[in-house]
């Protein structure tokens, strides 16, 4: 998380703490968003190829997660989520998608005059 960020979620009072094993937290997370690794964001292919594969969301992890916690993605994602997941009642970004379909389709109708 950017610095600027983390300051600002401080100044607001919000308790934020830093994990590098989500199996020790995911018990007691209520939404878990995932994103891809960026390729794109690194300068040297060896730096990515370092860690993306690094995490994956597998069901086994599912297994130790709350019965009500949701999981959301922006979508595409690479490998981060394992496809096995997607049949979870809790994987909402399929949901996520396609509600974020029906807001673009409704704000484009909101600035796109109807033909007649």
């Amino acid at each position: 998380m950017p610095s600027d960020v983390r300051d600002l979620v401080h100044q607001k009072g919000v308790p934020q703490t830093d994990h590098t094993d989500l199996e020790s937290v995911i018990g007691r997370l209520d939404v878990l968003y995932v994103t891809r690794i960026q390729k794109e964001r690194f300068e040297n292919a060896s730096d990515y190829d370092a860690v993306k594969d690094h995490f994956s969301l597998t069901v086994k992890m599912m297994s130790h997660a709350k019965q009500k916690m949701i999981v959301m993605h922006p979508l595409p994602r690479v490998n981060e989520i394992h496809p096995d997941v997607d049949s979870d009642p809790r994987a909402a970004y399929i949901r996520q998608m396609e509600n974020g379909m029906y807001v673009r389709m409704a704000l484009l109708s909101l600035v796109i005059p109807p033909t007649q």
